[in-house]
């Protein structure tokens, strides 16, 4: 009967984690991949449609603009999302606010299904803004949602599964994109449309799952709330650790308000967590590997792969993430320094490929190289230091920082990436690598370990790092602090 129980208590938090992936960071990498397979049929739907309002072609550097444009709205939706999603959590919960943020999958997929048949290419780039609004709040609110819920032994590898669900999806758009399947010139429209089957997953499983017992508690003030869903969660087992742990935490954010963004630039006491978010949050996008998924087919004919093989090629990226994904759950601190070596032989070099048709080879397996070593460790270690480095009050704050910032970042690389390749040819990655390099120094020397810890010892560990004079003298205990504030 002990076993059986441990059996479903496992069977809820797996739920909980599958059904706030499948339409959280799982929609982020699906509609991150399929714009990729459509290229083409994009492009010549958007100069068709210009030529038949006005009588004349676009221009080829016209239409290369529209299509990074057409890219490029979905970072950009992405910063609104961020910012809304800070807000939403505090209003609505976690849970409450991934249900909500489906609304924005399923007008996108209205506009994605009818843009052909209403001959507007502007349909096509609304519904971009609008699922990138649905991934910027997922992507702050999942790893939340789902770092408040586990227990505190497996809360690294419960946030990290955010990465998992985002390897995940952009295979899949991958593979719903190939040629036989939705890639074809007609079924495009389809094929951008289909990220409303994620949304209705997540919105017909995640209503029977369980709010964070953290907001619950903490936010709520709810301790009835707190224990049914710490049951649920945990099984009947003894919860008066875990209980305890919350009711300290609760104590310490007694008689404070959530934080605001900006006030979390203005505090001593979070200087070592800001600058870690800043730093990793910008260098993950600035490394440009998200670009790679949008821009697959670009970088791989420039390598010199065949036509005909390119959207296999395209597949073996998305499987390089997933593999990686799954095995970084066990270790994630050497990600980026493996990943600034690897950068550096990047390059497709295939200036001698007729001499050298091995060349080809080296170049798929440089790209591969490149995307492994971003999912050892900067692909999921970086989503998850808004959960582990701030406490309750500063949290939804550092996710609007951190997902601004990356957004901000992947929407400029996105909008400039087409541009570098044309100007950088077979050196496309150089720039890549210094972003890479700096990664790597600065997870090494000034990044604290986090791993076994509850979030109030890491939060005394990130105090003493902030105040090292004070940590000589007697223990900093964070309840003392907030008295003596308050009083």
């Amino acid at each position: 009967m002990r076993a059986l129980r441990r059996l479903i208590q496992g069977r809820i938090l797996l739920l909980t984690i599958c059904a706030a992936g499948i339409g959280g960071t799982f929609q982020f990498g699906y509609n991150l991949s399929i714009i990729n397979a459509p290229t083409s049929h994009i492009q010549e739907f958007t100069n068709e449609t210009w030529q038949a309002r006005t009588g004349e072609p676009l221009p080829d550097h016209l239409v290369l603009l529209m299509w990074s444009l057409i890219v490029s709205l979905y970072p950009l939706g992405g910063l609104f999302g961020a910012l809304l999603a800070g807000p939403l959590a505090i209003t609505l919960g976690r849970k409450k606010s991934l249900l909500v943020n489906n609304i924005f999958v399923v007008s996108a997929a209205i506009l994605f299904g009818f843009s052909r048949k209403a001959g507007s290419f502007e349909m096509i780039m609304l519904g971009r803004l609008l699922v990138g609004v649905n991934a910027g709040v997922s992507m702050n609110i999942q790893p939340m949602y789902l770092g408040e819920s586990a227990p505190k032994e497996l809360r690294g590898a419960v946030a990290m599964s955010s990465a998992i669900f985002t390897a995940l999806g952009i295979v899949m758009g991958q593979v719903v994109g190939l040629r036989e399947l939705l890639g074809g010139p007609q079924a495009w429209p389809l094929l951008l449309a289909s990220c409303l089957v994620p949304g209705a997953l997540q919105l017909a499983s995640l209503p029977l799952l369980p709010e964070s017992p953290r907001y619950l508690l903490i936010d709520c003030g709810d301790t009835e709330a707190c224990l049914a869903a710490l049951r649920r969660l945990r099984g009947s087992g003894d919860l008066a650790g875990e209980l305890e742990e919350l009711e300290e935490e609760r104590a310490a954010c007694q008689g404070c308000r959530a934080r605001r963004p900006w006030e979390l630039f203005q505090h001593r006491a979070l200087r070592r967590q800001v600058t870690s978010l800043v730093v990793l949050g910008s260098a993950m996008e600035l490394c440009g590997n998200d670009s790679v998924y949008a821009y697959a087919s670009s970088v791989f004919r420039k390598a010199g792969v065949p036509e005909a093989k390119i959207q296999y090629a395209i597949i073996g990226t998305g499987s390089c993430e997933l593999l990686t994904a799954v095995v970084s759950v066990a270790g994630v601190d050497e990600g980026w320094g493996v990943q600034a070596g690897l950068t550096s032989t990047s390059p497709p070099p295939r200036p001698r490929q007729s001499s050298f048709p091995w060349t080809l080879y080296l170049a798929m397996a440089c790209i591969f190289a490149f995307i492994l070593s971003f999912g050892i460790g900067p692909a999921g270690v970086t989503g998850i230091l808004a959960t582990e480095l701030f406490d309750q009050m500063a949290r939804p704050a550092a996710c609007m920082v951190c997902g601004a910032l990356m957004w901000i970042m992947l929407f400029l690389v996105g909008l400039g990436f087409p541009f570098i390749m044309e100007a950088l040819s077979y050196f496309l990655y150089v720039p890549f690598l210094g972003v890479c390099v700096c990664g790597a120094i600065y997870t090494g020397l000034f990044l604290p370990e986090t791993k076994g810890k509850t979030f109030q010892e890491i939060s005394e560990e990130l105090h003493r790092l902030n105040f090292p004079r004070r940590a000589q003298g007697p223990t900093w205990r964070s309840l003392e602090v907030i008295q003596s504030t308050e009083l």
